[in-house]
């Protein structure tokens, strides 16, 4: 990355967040009205406004998972709802226990945590996100999980024994992101559960 303390990874995650989220929020604007005027209807119309509004769910999500992060407070509200649309938009329900702000820098850790576990579960599931003396559980449970191995050992440490792929990036952020912070992620699996803490 060089020798500055500059992310640029975080930068350009916060960049194209940040670029895309007006031209979306711009189209479900214009939804709402064609909608209000009654010009189209129907399962077509359905279908574009549910898709636009899974895509701004998923790109305000994504800003906090990796876009940069300072330790500027997060309220319950904010993330509560942030979570209902991007689990609107998924299969895996989503229980954030926590009632007061927290930084976001560790609701960043939480979502990517968050994230590794949505990969384990492509039936679905729940994931539950609690904090106990500043130490953060994130804990997913499916009736079946999908895991791969080589990533959830890996996640421990930053180390994997194969190339990690976009869809992967996640495990490979955790560590990276929790260093800095003085926090290192341990992780648990078993055939119904998966359970990271930091």
């Amino acid at each position: 990355m060089g020798a500055s303390d500059v992310n640029l990874a975080e930068l350009i995650g916060s960049r194209i967040c940040h670029d895309l989220i007006s031209p979306i929020g711009a189209i479900t604007n214009g939804l709402e009205l064609l909608e209000m005027v009654g010009a189209v209807k129907g399962p077509e119309m359905e279908l574009i406004s549910g898709s636009v509004g899974s895509a701004g769910a998923r790109i305000r999500f994504f800003r906090v998972a990796f876009g940069a992060a300072s330790d500027q407070p997060l309220g319950r509200a904010e993330v509560v709802e942030l979570l209902k649309d991007v689990e609107r938009a998924g299969r895996v329900r989503i229980v954030w226990t926590l009632t007061e702000p927290v930084p976001r820098n560790q609701v960043k850790l939480a979502f990517l945590a968050l994230m590794c576990c949505e990969s384990a579960m492509p039936f679905g599931g729940e994931v539950e996100i609690t904090v106990r003396s500043d130490a953060w559980t994130v804990t997913g449970m499916a009736d079946k999980l999908s895991l791969d191995s080589g990533l959830w050992k890996g996640v421990a440490n930053g180390c994997f024994a194969e190339k990690v792929s976009p869809a992967q990036v996640q495990f490979a952020l955790l560590p990276e992101a929790a260093a800095p912070m003085g926090r290192r992620v341990a992780v648990e699996t078993t055939a119904t559960r998966v359970t990271l803490r930091f």
